[in-house]
């Protein structure tokens, strides 16, 4: 915002607004960052097109004139490399926003917003979050009405206080009996908290090696309620803003059903779940940024409590650059 990478987000917020079309992609952890910042994008009437990076290379023709803001931490995956490639042969303009300084994302796109964080050691935490809020930034610089502009004050004193609240919801999670391994597990949000619910899901798969979904809060309502059953475990963001009443008796529901209920959100009902998350305050567009944290913690938790390593990859390499199979050459080729 007032340091070395002001350049690159004046130049970007200048190609969005001259754009006739706006992709907004990413792949993994980063789509899921995509999830959350397309929303502060619609919020800001600059609407946008959310398509997965595999997607957008092989079932898509990019028009003329358009911009691709392409969030990845590697800048180096197999469909980003691809996509860099289809938007040079489209003319479109594309903004990178990495946390790869020397990788192809940085160096191929024509604005590059580069966060130089140290990349995690397996799965994304650090990285995840810093694309997000970079992105976010951007989304808020761009828009095109009165929620213009990033609350820096308000994001910095929520981080501080996501930060001393951390200790506290460590204790929650020790004594909690909604962990359970190899449990059932949905996850549900809306608007600027979708991709913390999908992140949530990568992190379940990813570090517990357990299955799990995520959807939308009122797809949820819509069908999928009949899988409702006792000891059920549901992870539930609650909006700073919209729907929560709504929400609120959703959970309710929930545990009148015999399914255990998490909740992380700001000013909740002490009682309203069987593991309930108190936020610090934070704008709602933009709580997604710590409302992650909880539900990290947890992953860690539960993947101890279910004997895995939860930062230690099985199948999945640190950066997916090859788009055929899932074990490595090696182990396929030894197969029978």
């Amino acid at each position: 915002m007032s340091g070395a990478g002001r350049g690159s987000l004046d130049a970007a917020v200048a190609a969005l607004r001259t754009a006739r079309h706006v992709y907004l992609t990413g792949i993994g952890s980063s789509w899921h960052a995509g999830l959350n910042v397309s929303a502060l994008f619609q919020l800001g009437a600059q609407p946008v097109y959310l398509v997965d990076a595999a997607e957008l290379v092989q079932f898509a023709a990019i028009p003329a004139e358009s911009v691709i803001i392409v969030i990845s931490r590697s800048g180096r995956s197999v469909e980003i490399v691809q996509l860099l490639a289809k938007a040079r042969e489209s003319g479109a303009t594309v903004i990178g926003i990495t946390n790869a300084a020397d990788e192809a994302l940085a160096r191929e796109a024509q604005i590059a917003i580069v966060v130089p964080v140290a990349m995690d050691h397996a799965i994304s935490v650090n990285t995840y979050t810093t694309l997000a809020l970079a992105a976010g930034i951007l989304a808020a610089s761009a828009g095109r009405t009165a929620r213009n502009g990033c609350p820096t004050d308000s994001l910095s004193g929520a981080f501080a206080a996501a930060g001393r609240a951390i200790p506290g919801w460590q204790a929650q999670i020790e004594n909690s009996d909604w962990l359970a391994p190899h449990s059932t597990t949905y996850f549900l949000a809306r608007g600027s908290s979708l991709g913390s619910a999908y992140e949530a899901r990568l992190m379940w798969e990813e570090g517990v090696k357990s299955p799990a979904t995520a959807m939308g809060t009122g797809s949820f309502r819509h069908g999928p309620q009949e899988i409702v059953g006792k000891d059920v475990r549901f992870g539930m963001w609650i909006d700073g803003a919209k729907m929560r009443e709504q929400d609120l008796a959703v959970a309710r529901d929930l545990r009148d059903l015999g399914a255990r209920v998490m909740l992380i959100g700001q000013r909740l009902p002490e009682d309203a779940g069987d593991l309930v998350f108190q936020l610090p305050e934070i704008p709602s567009e933009w709580q997604f940024l710590i409302d992650i944290i909880p539900a990290q913690l947890v992953a860690e938790r539960l993947a101890r409590l279910s004997g895995v390593d939860p930062d230690t990859f099985r199948l999945c390499p640190f950066v997916v650059e090859d788009e055929s199979g899932l074990l490595p050459k090696q182990l396929s080729k030894e197969k029978p």
